[in-house]
């Protein structure tokens, strides 16, 4: 069975949420956070939500995950070269983006390059991709043909790179790692729109000029 992929637009700055649900099992997961707040909480009524999964550890994605890991007692997961933005909110620039309140919440698994995790039978493959942060991933779903790329790669563009840990090298490699993937894929991005990594192999100025 195919898995249900919901869109919330939370948080200071209208980041995109998703609640993703293994039809099968039942089994859900929250790919990040801005806010935690009644339309959140009213989606994931009845859902059984398994991780919080975090694309980087930026502020607009991470504030609503202290009430959420409350609320759903689901594990926090990140890569380990983002984890201080979830203790520090100078890390997380929440304090130099307009002083949001950020209460600090601790992760329960770290993810790298290659991992894999288990939604039900949906298994959901972790892709490092810094570029914006030092420990921006995406979360990748093979079998239903879906990429989770945070503010990795966008439609028609890419994150920006002007942050603390950003990178201009790191971000092309990230993006040409992406763009090799077999066949086409459904993106869902950190704010925005969707799109395709088809769409963003013909369109994308920062994808095309990579690949060869």
């Amino acid at each position: 069975m195919p898995i249900k992929v919901e869109t919330l637009v939370l948080g200071p700055v209208g980041a995109n949420t998703y609640i993703v649900t293994d039809e099968q099992s039942g089994l859900s997961a929250v790919i990040d956070a801005g806010d935690f707040n009644d339309a959140l909480k009213s989606a994931l009524v009845g859902k059984k939500v398994k991780y919080i999964l975090l694309t980087h550890g930026h502020f607009d994605h991470i504030l609503g995950v202290h009430a959420l890991k409350e609320f759903t007692d689901a594990e926090v997961v990140i890569h380990p070269a983002d984890l201080d933005c979830l203790k520090d909110a100078n890390k997380s620039l929440a304090l130099s983006a307009g002083g949001f309140s950020q209460i600090p919440v601790e992760a329960d698994i770290l993810v790298s390059q290659g991992d894999v995790l288990s939604l039900g039978d949906t298994e959901i493959k972790v892709m490092h991709t810094p570029g914006h942060t030092k420990g921006g991933v995406c979360y990748i779903i093979e079998k239903d043909r879906v990429i989770f790329t945070g503010d990795t790669l966008f439609a028609l563009t890419v994150g920006r790179t002007d942050f603390e840990g950003g990178s201009d090298e790191e971000m092309l490699d990230s993006v040409t790692r992406l763009s090799r993937l077999e066949g086409d894929y459904i993106i869902y991005p950190g704010h925005n729109r969707s799109t395709t990594l088809e769409n963003e192999r013909r369109r994308n100025r920062y994808m095309s000029r990579r690949i060869n």
